[in-house]
């Protein structure tokens, strides 16, 4: 009997696919649907914070060019802008909770600690199973150094976890001098899970307009390796559970990243490109395989590619690289 259940942020997952934060996930209908394709979990579409700041910024520079405007007017409008962001998405947890069985994960996209315990006591109190915490620091800004950078990071895990007590998962960037230390150090705060990794805007130039462009809106295949190394590198020492995310395509991709360490896998992508009935694929996929190697539960393979259970670690390391292409260079 093939038991493909696992947990991930003390979360029981009836699988390991996690449906992550996109646009498929803004609506109940869309919601309901992926929860009949089989998907054991939903992030929610993220709340995001430079949306919400934006909104009053604009507002900001009308009124000042606009001199009918008051201070307590602008104390209004930073109010009801939040208040009308958040109700909304407390609509959308609350409607999702109703609609499916299965866990319901909000998202905040932020880029500071700002005013974060609000939305998650709120987002708390509205049913969510978990918050998901989707931060990224841009790593173009000049005016901060590293080390306050990543204090940031600390400083929201701290705020939020001090103020709800529903599951707190941290999805994180791969911009760090120090990525693997960076992990284990946030796998020890009091988060329950961390997502590796989140996937950003990519810039091109139109030649003929001059206008910078989106590329690359989905992910591809090639881009599982970034995510599979660092799982593999970190799952046998991280303090929490650890999900991947980008790049899985497929259920080999999935598999892949069970081997290395993974809990859970969080996928999108392939849901825009194939559809969430994909999802049945994907679990088709691993219960065909643990068949096949003889497997009963995720936790018989789970991590056995690790790092540590590697018999050659080295191969998740730059070394590698040197060792292809000194074996591949002809003279």
């Amino acid at each position: 009997m093939i038991n493909i259940t696992t947990e991930f942020a003390g979360l029981k997952l009836k699988n390991p696919i996690i449906a992550g934060s996109s646009g498929l996930t803004s609506s109940v209908k869309s919601i309901k649907e992926i929860e009949k394709a089989g998907a054991a979990a939903i992030v929610l579409k993220s709340i995001f914070e430079e949306e919400i700041t934006n909104e009053y910024d604009k507002i900001l520079s009308e009124a000042n060019n606009d001199d009918s405007y008051r201070l307590e007017d602008l104390d209004y409008f930073d109010f009801k802008i939040k208040q009308d962001n958040l109700n909304n998405y407390i609509k959308l947890i609350k409607d999702a909770k109703d609609a499916v069985s299965i866990p319901i994960i909000a998202s905040v996209n932020c880029v500071s600690s700002h005013e974060w315990t609000f939305f998650a006591s709120k987002i708390e109190q509205a049913g969510a199973d978990a918050l998901e915490l989707n931060v990224f620091l841009n790593p173009s800004d000049t005016s901060k150094t590293s080390e306050e950078k990543e204090q940031i990071y600390f400083d929201i895990i701290d705020k939020i976890t001090s103020t709800i007590k529903i599951p707190v998962i941290l999805k994180m960037s791969y911009y760090f001098t120090n990525l693997g230390k960076m992990i284990q150090k946030l796998s020890e705060t009091n988060i329950k899970g961390l997502v590796l990794f989140n996937r950003f805007f990519s810039p091109d130039i139109d030649l003929n307009s001059n206008k910078i462009i989106p590329v690359n809106i989905f992910s591809t295949e090639n881009e599982l390796s970034t995510s599979l190394r660092w799982v593999a590198i970190s799952s046998h020492n991280a303090s929490c559970n650890i999900a991947a995310s980008t790049g899985v395509h497929t259920g080999k991709g999935v598999i892949k990243q069970i081997l290395a360490g993974a809990d859970a896998v969080q996928v999108a992508s392939i849901l825009y490109k194939k559809g969430v009935s994909e999802i049945k694929e994907l679990l088709k996929d691993i219960e065909g395989y643990m068949e096949e190697k003889g497997y009963s539960n995720i936790s018989d393979f789970k991590g056995l590619m690790n790092y540590k259970n590697s018999q050659n670690p080295a191969q998740y390391e730059r070394a590698q690289f040197m060792k292809y292409f000194n074996e591949n260079t002809t003279a």
